[in-house]
């Protein structure tokens, strides 16, 4: 794996982040929170490539 390649690490990031969640114990606190670092992990994945995707600066800034 390239050290650079940052679509693999933000991959990676968000399976050790899902992982790292199903230790922690079943509380009502920890479901709740879980259910969102799992989301923003995940997402951080899907806006790098969708901004990586993107073909200009200008269509970039359009899309919003």
């Amino acid at each position: 794996m390239d050290n650079y390649d940052l679509e693999e690490r933000t991959y990676q990031f968000a399976k050790e982040v899902a992982l790292f969640v199903k230790k922690l114990p079943k509380t009502i606190a920890n479901i709740e929170y879980a259910r969102q670092v799992i989301k923003s992990s995940g997402s951080t994945g899907g806006n790098y490539i969708e901004a990586n995707e993107s073909l200009s600066k200008k269509g970039f800034c359009n899309e919003n």
